[in-house]
């Protein structure tokens, strides 16, 4: 069994590859390797999609590999793969994004991706640092995570989910922050596990695990 973490030059691969690699090695989860090849993607076990910078240009980045679209919605919507995205990565599952200039969304889990708008001014955009989990309802990534665990977020903008349902942690900024999302075999979070110390790894080792 191969996971594989999505190379499509939108962030630095080089901690979640090393989290993974780990967190594999301990729950004995196959591979982990690192391509941006659309043979390799379509027949994965498993696809991480990270994300760093802004929605459009992660959502341009991804078309611009011949083959790699087509590649994930054959692994993940057709042979129903378990699928994690961070950060960008997960906010490119909302029907649409609003940075910059307006963007489609992979549209796998419904909503919209908007600017944090914070109800205290003084409060900071981006939202980066570490902050708390609420847990909002149970999930095996979640298993041993509990309300109060902190991890390490860097963003700016949101994902408003369409449905309650979908959404299984928040935390707060100054407004609701969708923290961990999920839809059949697809999940997202909008923090770095991999840069989220023990909470981060259990959740990594738990999706390694998985079976939607």
């Amino acid at each position: 069994m191969t996971t594989v973490l999505v190379d499509y030059e939108a962030g630095n691969l080089h901690s979640a590859e090393k989290a993974f690699q780990r967190m594999a090695a301990e729950t004995r989860a196959g591979a982990v390797v690192v391509s941006g090849d659309p043979d390799t993607v379509a027949a994965a076990a498993r696809i991480v999609l990270p994300g760093d910078g802004a929605f459009a240009a992660c959502r341009a980045a991804l078309e611009a590999r011949p083959g790699l679209m087509a590649a994930l919605r054959s692994a993940v919507i057709g042979r129903r793969v378990p699928f994690l995205g961070i950060c960008v990565g997960m906010q490119m599952l909302a029907d649409r994004g609003e940075e910059g200039v307006e963007t489609a969304g992979l549209g796998w889990i419904g909503g919209t991706v908007r600017r944090i708008r914070p109800d205290d001014p003084t409060l900071k955009i981006p939202h980066m640092g570490w902050n708390d989990l609420r847990i909002e309802q149970p999930h095996p990534i979640l298993e041993g995570v509990a309300t109060g665990d902190h991890v390490y977020f860097v963003h700016s903008y949101r994902f408003e989910v369409a449905q309650r349902a979908d959404l299984l942690a928040t935390a707060q900024h100054g407004a609701e922050i969708a923290a961990v999302i999920a839809r059949d075999n697809i999940v997202g979070t909008q923090f770095h596990p991999e840069k989220s110390q023990s909470t981060g790894l259990r959740m990594i080792a738990n999706f390694l695990r998985w079976q939607p």
